[in-house]
């Protein structure tokens, strides 16, 4: 199904190889339904362009075939001064990156003997820090959940503190198993990407909102196929999952945000992930242990948070330094 606001993608047979590259990612790098399926689009995307436009399949590319086709993508969506010039890059480098591994792993399989990826450079980027709530903010929507006082506000109240409590990617969070919670209820412990396992802290507030919820969870439980639904922490009637999914929890939030009157555009799971993270480096907190937390493979990853962290303490700076040039105006009134 394609996201909201983006057109379905034609399902074409993609090339053998592909569909072997797919299955190297899940089998040999445990790779996610979702990374698995991003690839697929990506890489669909250009086989479709190079069947209609350059006469040829993915497999037998050239390297003049590829830079054809991101040429295409970057001319399709590129408006200067505009935010779409930002997606534009940002869509270049996530395809060709696809690309490069793609065709790595054809080499490695003796599928082809070069790489046509190779003298393609990528785009340049700039730094696009990720967008996150203020505090007051967070506790303005902790707070705005809870006031209905029904078990869908409990459940969300739960969401909302277990989310900003841990940091979880939001198909961690939704897809949680009643296994994970330790029996105090003061541990989570996820089973985060290519299977490696953490054990994240739950906050006072998060583990008062975890009993309070376990207490009325039944009710999300329905009578077909109840089985499906017991297991998980976030069960749903609905979902073939039998849990919570992504889509719903990011619609609550939406709806939430509206209510609480914080820019919704502002407002997601992943937003929140990203509020954790800087919320706890502002407040001292170490940057190894924000990126076990956060299940971080590579502390560079962690790292973009310290420049969100950096650029408010320089306001902070320039704002109450008594010896800041406005501080010193101000006094001199």
């Amino acid at each position: 199904m394609a996201r909201p606001g983006r057109p379905a993608m034609p399902k074409p047979d993609l090339h053998q190889s592909v569909d072997a590259f797919l299955d190297m990612l899940t089998t040999e790098r445990g790779a996610a339904l979702n990374t698995r399926q991003a690839y697929w689009r990506d890489l669909a995307d250009v086989s479709l362009y190079l069947r209609n436009e350059r006469n040829t399949d993915i497999d037998k590319a050239t390297t003049d075939d590829l830079q054809a086709y991101l040429k295409n993508l970057s001319e399709k969506t590129h408006t200067k001064g505009s935010n779409k010039a930002k997606i534009a890059v940002r869509t270049v480098a996530r395809r060709l990156s696809a690309l490069r591994q793609f065709y790595r792993f054809m080499v490695s399989e003796n599928m082809r003997t070069d790489d046509p990826t190779s003298t393609i450079e990528s785009p340049k980027q700039g730094r696009t820090l990720p967008k996150t709530l203020s505090e007051g903010e967070v506790d303005q929507l902790i707070t705005t959940a809870a006031e209905p006082g029904t078990p869908e506000s409990v459940r969300l109240v739960c969401l909302l503190e277990m989310l900003y409590a841990t940091g979880l990617r939001v198909s961690e969070l939704v897809g949680l198993p009643m296994s994970a919670i330790s029996e105090d209820f003061q541990f989570v412990t996820v089973a985060g990407k290519a299977g490696r396992e953490r054990m994240v802290p739950l906050s006072d507030p998060a583990q008062k909102a975890v009993e309070d919820y376990l207490n009325i969870r039944k009710r999300f439980i329905g009578s077909e196929n109840p089985g499906n639904q017991e297991k998980w922490v976030f069960p749903s009637r609905t979902s073939d999952s039998g849990h919570l999914t992504r889509q719903r929890f990011a619609q609550l939030l939406k709806d939430l945000a509206r209510e609480a009157e914080v820019d919704e555009d502002r407002v997601s799971p992943h937003i929140l992930r990203h509020a954790f993270a800087t919320h706890l480096l502002s407040r001292g907190a170490d940057l190894r242990s924000v990126q076990k937390m956060l299940g971080h493979a590579d502390i560079a990853t962690t790292q973009i948070y310290t420049h969100i962290v950096g650029d408010k303490l320089k306001k902070t700076v320039k704002d109450k330094h008594p010896l800041s040039k406005d501080e010193k105006k101000t006094a001199s009134n």
